[in-house]
């Protein structure tokens, strides 16, 4: 009599942002139409506590946070809170008894990657920004596989693997690669405007005024301005007398992508992968918060390529934007062959090698 072989089991420890999240849920939903069962690690603070669940994904609960930027008496008890996220991620891993266990970023996979690997479970750890944050770092001394989304990323181990960040298969251009001949005429040029989900309140207050100084007229404008921020923008474009179309939130971002000439945005580890697969260049301001500034060297990946141009944060009002945006959005043509450039980072094996690698350890 045969023994019916048991189904791979992957414990996904991912949180607190969009940009460790939703690839995660990307590799989680490839996994599991290849008969995975899929366990998720998260906190009930993070993004993963609302988007996991809505996907019918298993999840188990931590409480860790994150140690920069606290006071004198949160780093004193950061010792045992440590110890408590992994004495409940231990409980976690010998309940569920997953197979292998990926870490993709967020405070979440510290003590469930350091607590797996003490348990004797394969780590896969991808790491999706030019510069590791300090669980990736930590956590791929120990991994049985290291992957990133960027090329030699800072802080991880030479033995890395680049290979790219999982992109929606709706984004991803269906154009080639290469730029039209020619010249393409003097139309309009779409421009998008994306702040995040939160938006960026300084593109919400300076913009509108910036693209007025800029006076032109062959400019089309979606500005994303985040949650019940809108009125707000739209007041302030309406007294530039600048015709814009304003939305909080942008539903279907493969028709965003679709429609825009160039983005203008901050310079997140998902939004560039996801310029590079629509390929469209970019003017980039990177956030001037991010850990270890890994936002300015994301953005300056673009830049290398000739596919995006960086201004800070500091200098939207000054004169180095209307300068940026009158060489950016001289024409079409130009556009597209920044928008090549940016395609050539696309790495559109991403999502399946990041798969590959789990699959390889669950089948061992």
């Amino acid at each position: 009599m045969s023994v019916p072989q048991s189904v791979p089991h992957l414990m996904i420890m991912a949180g607190g942002t969009g940009g460790h999240v939703f690839p995660a849920l990307a590799v989680a939903k490839e996994l599991q139409a290849k008969g995975v069962k899929i366990t998720w690690l998260g906190t009930r603070r993070g993004l993963e506590s609302k988007v996991i669940p809505e996907n019918n994904i298993d999840i188990e609960w931590v409480s860790v946070e994150g140690l920069r930027g606290k006071g004198t008496l949160s780093l004193l008890l950061a010792p045992f809170k440590l110890l408590r996220a992994m004495w409940q991620s231990a409980s976690v891993i010998r309940r569920v008894k997953p197979d292998c266990i990926l870490g993709m970023g967020g405070f979440v996979a510290g003590p469930g990657g350091l607590v797996g690997r003490l348990m004797g479970k394969p780590l896969v750890v991808h790491e999706q920004n030019a510069v590791a944050g300090l669980t990736n770092q930590a956590l791929s001394k120990i991994a049985s596989r290291v992957m990133s989304g960027f090329n030699n990323v800072e802080g991880l181990p030479q033995s890395s693997t680049w290979v790219g960040n999982p992109v929606r298969e709706s984004i991803i251009s269906n154009d080639t690669n290469q730029a039209e001949e020619g010249v393409i005429g003097d139309g309009h040029i779409n421009v998008l405007i994306i702040g995040g989900s939160q938006g960026a309140h300084s593109f919400n207050q300076h913009f509108p005024e910036v693209f007025a100084k800029l006076a032109n007229p062959k400019l089309h404008i979606w500005h994303q301005s985040g949650r019940d921020r809108s009125k707000q923008v739209v007041a302030s474009y309406k007294e530039q007398k600048i015709n814009t179309k304003v939305t909080e939130f942008i539903d279907d971002m493969a028709a965003a992508y679709q429609w825009a000439d160039v983005l203008v945005c901050r310079s997140g580890a998902m939004t560039i992968a996801e310029c590079c697969a629509a390929a469209k260049p970019a003017l980039l301001v990177p956030y001037p918060f991010s850990a270890g500034d890994h936002q300015v060297k994301n953005a300056q990946v673009m830049v290398d390529a000739g596919a995006g141009v960086m201004v800070s944060n500091e200098e939207i009002t000054d004169v180095e934007m209307h300068n940026a945006l009158s060489i950016l959005l001289v024409s079409k043509q130009k556009l597209k062959e920044m928008g090549a450039q940016a395609y050539t980072l696309h790495k559109p094996n991403a999502l399946r090698d990041v798969a590959d690698a789990c699959l390889e350890y669950l089948n061992a």
